[in-house]
């Protein structure tokens, strides 16, 4: 075990790390606020190559290893998980997805573009009686033909209202349960496709685009199929195995976040003659989130070099998600705890990340689910 970064791993750290901190963070409070974030960013992302990273070259990608892909996913939510968030969607649920199953025709058409942030893409699972459970999904897709017909709605849709390209979900055969259900490439601008802003404010992740997506008799060809009738509970899952890494490595940053903004504050402010920072108590609380981030860091660098090994990790990559998502989560509570007053208020980002992590232990699986899917492989049981 070498628990070294390569050169090349090292150099595209510090690379994340200068765009993360000079050209997210300072804004990461305004986005929030404005519950948008600028088109420009996506295209920085996309001209630093963060869209296609682990995309093979001869599909616009830079054929990054998932280790690499992992530490810009820390990188850049350790400024701002809505910008972390948009990147998982687009590259970790639709076009690593589209790489795993698309034909060469599919793959090269889009691919490519949704690399060089051309198209953006979302990823319509998500419905308001099918979160967790796949296979009670209620959308449909009817067959017509050398069409298809889909009917349904969708939420929670993250890029749901900027995207241009959707990878839908729907059931030939509800019956079947998830043998039935089948998944397409969409194009949003199809007729029948409807979707508008989810109603309310989020807790986190305010940054980040969240759509309802209505689908009425939405028309698409035979050609939209991604795998074949029936596979897209396999499809869905696979891409959620992508997307799971990005979680992980998303709550490290976050965690990591945590840790820095409290020794910052920590070192500078002074109760009772001295520094927060010279408190036992406070020392041991800075231990603790530092010991359990490094732990976290490690189960999603061996989920992603195992994923570089080809070996199957869905195991790990939920152990790694299911971990360092609490780890994280513990982390924001004590960060605003650590910051006192200062740290109930938007004038200090602990505040945000404590909202912000909230959503990694519940979406693309929560913790429950992870601990079901780590437990079955253990065991041995939920198998048909």
């Amino acid at each position: 075990m070498d628990f070294q970064l390569s050169p090349l791993q090292k150099e595209l750290q510090a690379r994340m790390r200068a765009f993360a901190q000079n050209e997210v963070a300072p804004f990461a409070r305004q986005w929030d606020e404005n519950r948008a974030m600028p088109r420009e960013i996506i295209r920085r992302l996309a001209e630093l190559g963060v869209l296609g990273g682990p995309l093979p070259r001869e599909y616009g990608g830079q054929g990054w290893d998932y280790v690499s892909t992992a530490i810009a996913y820390e990188e850049i939510g350790r400024a701002c998980s809505s910008t972390r968030g948009f990147i998982a969607v687009h590259l970790g649920l639709v076009s690593m997805c589209i790489k795993d199953w698309g034909t060469e025709e599919q793959k090269r058409a889009l691919l490519p573009r949704l690399a060089r942030g051309e198209i953006i893409g979302c990823y319509a699972l998500t419905e308001p009686n099918a979160g967790s459970d796949v296979g009670s999904m209620e959308s449909t897709a009817t067959r017509d033909g050398d069409h298809y017909l889909l009917n349904g709605t969708k939420i929670w849709i993250s890029n749901g209202n900027i995207a241009d390209v959707a990878l839908v979900f729907a059931s030939v055969d509800r019956s079947l349960k998830h043998r039935g259900v089948t998944a397409f490439i969409v194009e949003t601008s199809a007729p029948g496709f409807h979707r508008e802003k989810m109603e309310g404010q989020e807790l986190g992740h305010r940054a980040s685009d969240h759509a309802v997506i209505r689908l009425q008799n939405c028309r698409v060809h035979k050609s939209a199929l991604l795998g074949k009738e029936g596979e897209g509970f396999k499809v869905a899952m696979g891409a959620l195995d992508h997307g799971r890494l990005g979680v992980a490595a998303g709550a490290v940053g976050v965690a990591q976040a945590c840790i820095d903004a409290c020794v910052e504050f920590l070192t500078k402010r002074q109760q009772f003659g001295q520094r927060l920072a010279d408190f036992q108590m406070v020392q041991q609380a800075m231990a603790d989130m530092f010991v359990e981030t490094e732990a976290a860091r490690l189960l999603t660098y061996k989920a992603a070099a195992l994923k570089d090994a080809g070996v199957r990790t869905t195991s790990e990559t939920s152990a790694a998600k299911l971990y360092a998502t609490e780890a994280a989560s513990r982390a924001a509570s004590k960060a605003v705890f650590l910051h006192g007053s200062y740290g109930y208020t938007n004038l200090y980002p602990v505040e945000r990340y404590y909202r912000d992590i909230k959503g990694f232990e519940i979406y693309e699986g929560t913790s429950f689910i992870q601990r079901i899917i780590i437990a079955r492989d253990l065991l041995g049981t939920g198998k048909k």
